[in-house]
Formats: structure tokens, sequence, C-alpha cells
């Protein structure tokens, strides 16, 4: 039997009365990897000048204050958000946890500097203790089928690999470059250990909450957060898990499977839906209040 299908929502200011906090996705909703998406912001700004509490959640593999200069770059203004939690920040604390443990990484060289602060120290394949995945080493050109070989030797080690960015792919501009996470899928299915710290696993969600509880000054209910975002496999399964209110954004990473970003198909929806097992509480083209 088919899920129900989600009530479809135009303006944002029609569901915002119901929630005081905001978890938001960052790419595909605020902005699409060269600029910020002007409607997404203002819907923002006006949810915390109605008194609600917005945190950008985001599998970056990069921490929050890297994260809040690269929104700056996008012109996304800091006004739109209390705070970021990304899953660099969560991927931070496993490395510390292992500080003393030598790292292979892999992913491209901007992301260095987010490891090399945490006092860890690098290792070639042969001598590492774990591995830590944060990208693709070129995501203009490669996609995983390029790493299959160095995978091969991860796993003839068994070493765990930490993905600290477990999308699959995400926007950049109109195209879809490949993402940590598609890595780390590819080494699970060899069948390799890994261990994901973002989205749509529990810890980023709950630091998130707990950052919200000190910007608000008390717990806040699940009943009383909403997820916004674009990714069926990481914010809508991630609020389900958490159980929590999901709106869809259609005008992101699954637009082309949906027809398009300016329309909202029923059957491609119900279809990914249906797929999934899970079901938003409401579906919009992009965030507009």
């Amino acid at each position: 039997m088919s899920i129900p299908f989600p009530q479809i929502v135009d303006h944002f200011a029609t569901l915002a009365p119901r929630y005081d906090v905001v978890l938001s996705d960052v790419w595909g909703v605020v902005h699409n990897g060269v600029a910020a998406f002007e409607e997404a912001c203002d819907a923002l700004i006006r949810f915390r000048d109605a008194g609600g509490t917005a945190i950008l959640l985001t599998n970056a593999p990069r921490q929050n204050e890297i994260v809040a200069d690269s929104l700056d770059r996008f012109k996304v203004p800091r006004k739109a958000y209390d705070a970021v939690v990304s899953s660099g920040d969560v991927a931070s604390a496993v490395l510390q946890s292992r500080r003393h443990e030598a790292v292979f990484h892999i992913g491209p060289e901007r992301d260095y500097p987010v490891f090399t602060e945490l006092d860890i120290s690098f290792a070639p394949l042969e001598q590492a203790d774990y591995v830590v995945c944060s990208g693709l080493f070129d995501d203009t050109t490669e996609t995983p089928e390029d790493y299959r070989a160095l995978l091969q030797q991860l796993k003839a080690r068994n070493l765990l690999m930490v993905c600290a960015n477990p999308d699959l792919v995400v926007e950049r501009g109109n195209e879809l470059v490949y993402c940590a996470g598609a890595i780390a899928a590819f080494y699970e299915k060899m069948g390799g250990p890994v261990v994901y710290s973002g989205k749509p696993h529990r810890p980023i969600y709950d630091q998130a909450l707990n950052r919200a509880a000190e910007l608000r000054g008390a717990e806040v209910p699940l009943a009383r957060v909403l997820a916004v975002g674009d990714s069926v496999r990481t914010d809508l399964l991630g609020a389900s898990r958490l159980g929590i209110d999901c709106l869809f954004v259609t005008a992101g990473i699954h637009a082309s499977e949906l027809g398009g970003r300016d329309v909202i198909d029923h059957g491609a929806l119900t279809a990914i839906f249906d797929e999934a097992g899970v079901l938003p509480t409401a579906v919009t083209r992009r965030l507009a209040w």
C-alpha cells in the first residue's frame, strides 16, 4: 500500500507558527554551492524575527566556524541563523577521542586544516591506524569507482573509516558532485567498517538540539522542532529517525528525478517516499516565506 501524499505548501509562513526550532539543511536549501537562495534566507530571518531559533545543520566535513565563513562568501546573512552544527564538529570529536592514533586522509587538500588543528597526525596507508574520509581528492573529475583499488587496500587491513560527510552527492551550481558518503558507502559495500558523523545519524541531531536548548534557555519538545531539507537519504530519514516533522524541498538534489526544479510531480515523489518508507510532514518547491 502506498504512503499517503503529504501536504504541499508554497509558503513557510503557513507552517512556521507550529515550531520553535528549525534544523535547516544548507546545500540545496540555503545555497547551491555558488550563491545564497535569497528567499530561503529571508524565510529564516522572518522565522527568527517571530521568536524562532534557526540552526543550520550540515554534513559539511568542516567545523562550524569554517562553515560560517563559507556562508559569508555565499552571501548568506548571519541574521538568517542562530548557529551552525556540522558533520565536521561531530567528526572532530571522534578524531580527538583517537588522537594518539595515526590517520590516513581521503579528501581534498582544503580539508587538511580541519584535522591538523586538532593535533591529528597523518600517516601513509601502510602505517595508518584508521582512515578519515572528508570527500574525493578531486570531486570535479572523479567518481567512487576511481577509488576501488584504494578501498581494496583499506579492506585488506580492515581499517575503520570515519566518514566526515555522509552525503552521497551535493549540488554545486546546477551540477551534482560526489561527496565522502559515496566513498564510505562503496567501502561499506566491500565489507569495510564505517562510522558516519552526520545526517541521518543521531549524534549530529543531539548536538543541534543541545545547541538550541542553550540558545533558548530550555529543552525544546521534539513536537516543536522542524527539519528542512532536500535529501530523502539524509534530511528526511534523519528527521524520521528522530521523530520530528520534516519539510521536504523538491528543488534540490532530487530535482532531476522529480521533473525539474519548478514542478512537484506527485507520482515521482510518491515513488521515492515509498521506496524510503518515510514521509515528510509537508513538501515545498523552495524554502520561501
